[in-house]
């Protein structure tokens, strides 16, 4: 497997991530005992995660495309 393949993983995983955070702060995911629900904070933060991932997926995608 090629270093690539293993960053857009990693950038998806990221993004995954980011988007629940910011759906419970949303609360529409998750138990309404996490301290993330209803949280502001939190959309904010699963935004700036989803953007990274964004971000590392764009980079693993640059990778495969030079290696070729």
């Amino acid at each position: 497997m090629s270093k690539g393949y293993s960053i857009i993983g990693i950038g998806i995983i990221s993004f995954i991530f980011g988007l629940i955070f910011d759906l419970q702060g949303q609360s529409i995911v998750g138990p309404e005992s996490s301290f993330m629900y209803a949280n502001p904070d939190w959309i904010t933060y699963g935004i700036q995660i989803m953007i990274g991932g964004i971000i590392i997926i764009g980079i693993g995608s640059v990778l495969r495309i030079l290696k070729k």
